[in-house]
């Protein structure tokens, strides 16, 4: 279903989204909105020249129909990682659902949930992947 190309991409790419995502935290804390985070994460990514789409629409596929119902997608980073960007008090199951679902619909193979409503970004992260 994916290729070489891709899965090697998908091992880098996460660590520069990290790496991007934490410089963002060190720099603001815990305590914005989402979309100060959002724009600061962009500012990073474009310096390090990874291509992104921002608050992308997501369809919902029906049967034999798409739906254009209201979802998007925070970040689509190189065509490969779908990032959903939190401010909450913790990551709960239905943010991991909807990620998932979020892959699932896109044909992606891997997607990134960064809270940032945290003291230490790494307590932030979650990775999920679908097998």
């Amino acid at each position: 279903m994916f290729d070489d190309k891709y899965k090697r991409e998908s091992d880098i790419l996460p660590n520069k989204i990290l790496g991007c995502a934490i410089e963002v935290h060190k720099q603001l804390g815990p305590g914005l909105l989402e979309s100060a985070y959002e724009s600061c994460l962009c500012y990073e990514l474009s310096k390090l020249g990874l291509e992104f789409k921002r608050q992308l629409p997501m369809s919902l596929k029906y049967k034999d129909v798409f739906l254009d119902i209201g979802y998007k997608i925070d970040l689509l980073i190189s065509d490969l990682v779908i990032v959903e960007l939190k401010c909450v008090e913790e990551v709960n199951k239905i943010h991991k659902a909807q990620l998932l679902t979020y892959i699932k619909l896109s044909n992606k193979w891997l997607g990134l949930i960064l809270n940032f409503n945290v003291t230490t970004l790494k307590d932030g992260i979650h990775r999920l992947v679908l097998g």
